[in-house]
């Protein structure tokens, strides 16, 4: 055993050097290339909407639903020192096929695009969501269609594919020498979504008015992190901005929406141009949402005093957060910027069936197969029965997932797969040395990722069928992502 423990303190301590070795080497004057692109990923025709257990159909547009895209490299001279892209999209989930771990729709992007972008390492491209409720679905066989007048699951990926090389492309092709700045703003944008009872159990979107009801399960993350990037000129150009809440302010409807993002472009649009892209990243947000837990009546009442949708509120709060950050952050622009890129690989351990969990998730798949109309919520359930097997077999027992981690000056981008319970991405915050840390969720296929107690209090979205991975894991996530942000700021040479 004390051969093992040394064997791990080596390894870490290996490529902990070695990390600090390309950070000391990209630290001293760098400059910092950037490009920025946006595209429509609206479909033309209706198209069946994910974000729910049943079939949707959209034939009308709320808000488009767009992708933007963030191009960084750092050189010195003709030496490149480190690379990134980032693509947001208001998509809901990045799965483009049923039920596995990576889901596709990453790798189809970057095999796409490693003919077409010469000098770029295509890992080091990062696809996030949004997390509407509103969005394109992109796997074939979880809903009921028609086979006519209805764009099907298969051609909205390709389409969205298609679109999505073409901006990253052009965010490539357009990098040029510019400035960075951070800031940190706060706006109410969501609530803990989980009602905790007297009884010990918990519910998702629980009443609050009974008089078991014991409060709220979880920590709620208000802050808004921004990352802005101006041009040689001093134009804005583009701007990332994290909030621990997915833009599912919209509900389900039966409109295609970019929910609470929408607002927000057009608001920073007005001020800054057309032209400036604005990236949405979702902060760790699995246990958050905008619907109101309390408070509804007067929020309600605020909002029709203010001529304003819900959607428009969220939108007026998160502009302000991000005015006051760009104020201050604008006395600080940065030109030669540290960029680092770190990306690998952890196998998390996967959260354990029982056999009574696979027993109750058998008998709701059989009862939910005569029911066309429910096939994703079959599916749901079938997936907990393969899982069991599969870990009885001795297979199903890590969830392999792609960690990056970005360094932008004095600023760290930590990603996961996950929708990641607001807890972990606090202990993240709060275990990193960089001023400023963005947690980006949904950076992969996405299950939820919950707590330990939010897994003792059960209820939706800390159940089996919502989770491959469970707390044992969260922990190894977030101590693996700690790991690698402590080894890029710990370099003698900052």
């Amino acid at each position: 055993m004390r051969c093992c423990r040394e064997f791990t303190v080596f390894w870490l301590t290996a490529s902990a050097l070695a990390l600090l070795s390309v950070v000391g080497t990209a630290a001293a004057g760098a400059e910092l290339l950037i490009g920025a692109a946006r595209t429509s990923i609206t479909p033309d025709r209706p198209v069946a909407l994910i974000g729910s257990m049943h079939t949707r159909i959209a034939r009308s547009v709320h808000s488009p639903v767009t992708a933007t895209v963030l191009a960084l490299e750092s050189r010195r001279g003709e030496q490149v020192l480190d690379q990134a892209v980032f693509v947001s999209c208001d998509l809901a989930l990045l799965r483009g096929e049923p039920g596995i771990f990576r889901g596709g729709v990453i790798e189809k992007i970057r095999q796409r695009m490693r003919d077409r972008l010469p000098g770029f390492d295509t890992n080091k491209l990062i696809v996030s969501a949004t997390h509407t409720h509103s969005a394109p679905a992109m796997a074939e066989g979880e809903f009921d269609l028609p086979k006519d007048g209805v764009m099907q699951p298969a051609e909205y990926l390709d389409f969205l594919i298609t679109r999505l090389g073409e901006a990253i492309v052009k965010a490539w092709q357009s990098r040029a020498p510019g400035s960075a700045g951070w800031g940190l703003g706060h706006a109410v944008v969501g609530q803990n979504r989980r009602a905790a009872y007297a009884d010990g159990h918990a519910e998702m979107y629980g009443k609050t008015n009974r008089p078991e009801f014991r409060g709220l399960e979880g920590y709620e993350d208000h802050g808004v992190g921004v990352l802005l990037f101006w041009d040689r000129d001093q134009k804005l150009v583009a701007t990332a901005i994290d909030v621990a809440c997915p833009a599912q302010a919209m509900g389900t409807g039966l409109a295609i929406s970019a929910d609470y993002w929408h607002e927000v472009r057009r608001r920073l649009y007005a001020r800054h141009g057309e032209d400036l892209v604005v990236l949405g990243w979702i902060g760790a947000a699995g246990d958050q949402s905008p619907t109101l837990m309390y408070g509804r009546t007067a929020e309600d009442r605020m909002q029709r005093l203010r001529g304003l949708t819900r959607v428009e509120e969220i939108g007026r709060r998160i502009d302000q957060a991000w005015e006051e950050a760009y104020q201050a952050a604008c006395k600080d622009r940065r030109t030669d910027v540290l960029l680092a890129h770190k990306v690998q690989t952890i196998n998390l351990p996967m959260r354990k069936v029982t056999a009574e969990e696979s027993a109750q998730a058998q008998a709701q798949a059989s009862k939910l197969a005569k029911e066309p109309r429910y096939r994703l919520k079959m599916q749901w359930h079938q997936r907990v029965v393969d899982r069991y097997e599969e870990q009885q077999a001795g297979r199903a027992t890590s969830y392999p997932m792609e960690l990056h981690v970005v360094r932008i000056g004095d600023v760290a981008i930590a990603t996961n797969d996950f929708e990641l319970f607001t807890d972990y991405g606090i202990q993240i915050q709060a275990r990193s040395p960089a001023v400023q840390t963005f947690v980006i969720q949904l950076a992969g296929p996405g299950t939820y990722l919950p707590t330990e107690r939010a897994v003792r209090a059960g209820g939706y979205s800390a159940i089996v069928e919502n989770n491959l991975v469970g707390p044992e894991g969260g922990q190894v996530l977030v101590d693996r992502t700690v790991e690698v942000i402590n080894a890029m700021f710990n370099s003698a040479a900052q």
